[in-house]
């Protein structure tokens, strides 16, 4: 059986905010034979996704930010998508690396699809008010997993409006403790994306 390698990719604006720390603690539990890499979509910032759909298709990006973010993705076993939540789904930054997606799938060479197919997304996300308001956010990342063919391990959620105020959430540190123990189901296919 291939080792687990888990990204995380960090989708704030700024670094150590309460999404992060939730991630870095729900990471403190994996054993210490899985890999672990950490980017900060911050710090590799994603040209505009152009749509060429229509206009002589896709090659492989140039970008250095694109090349190291589609092959730290295509390594991974186990991706997680450590976005806050705003405006009730994920960040712009994240929306974007999402977006590239569309342009990675459509390259012969990656066979992104098919890379990623029964791999396991996650997601760890902060929020401000209620709990509720993430399912947008956790609606995108599972439709995500659905087309991908992914596994879909849930998204594990905290309760942080100030800095360092996830740490506070009782609720959530305890189900950090075992949110990536936790078996994720196959993956179910109710429909295909556009």
């Amino acid at each position: 059986m291939t080792n687990r390698r888990f990204l995380f990719l960090l989708g704030s604006s700024r670094h150590g905010g309460n999404t992060e720390l939730l991630a870095r603690r729900a990471a403190e539990q994996l054993p210490a034979d899985v890999e672990q890499e950490w980017i900060s979509l911050v710090d590799h910032p994603l040209p505009d996704f152009p749509d060429l759909r229509h206009d002589g298709g896709y090659s492989a990006p140039d970008d250095p930010h694109a090349r190291r973010l589609l092959d730290a993705t295509l390594a991974a076993t186990d991706l997680v998508i450590a976005s806050p939540l705003y405006w009730y789904s994920v960040s712009g930054l994240t929306k974007r690396y999402l977006d590239h997606w569309s342009g990675w799938l459509r390259l012969p060479e990656a066979d992104f699809r098919g890379t990623m197919a029964g791999r396991t997304l996650w997601g760890v996300a902060a929020y401000a008010s209620h709990a509720s308001l993430a399912e947008p956010l956790a609606g995108t990342l599972h439709h995500t997993a659905a087309f991908m063919k992914m596994r879909f391990g849930g998204v594990l959620l905290g309760n942080g409006t100030d800095r360092g105020d996830v740490l506070k959430d009782g609720e959530a540190l305890t189900r950090a403790k075992t949110f990536f123990a936790e078996e994720a189901p196959p993956a179910v296919f109710p429909h295909q994306a556009g």
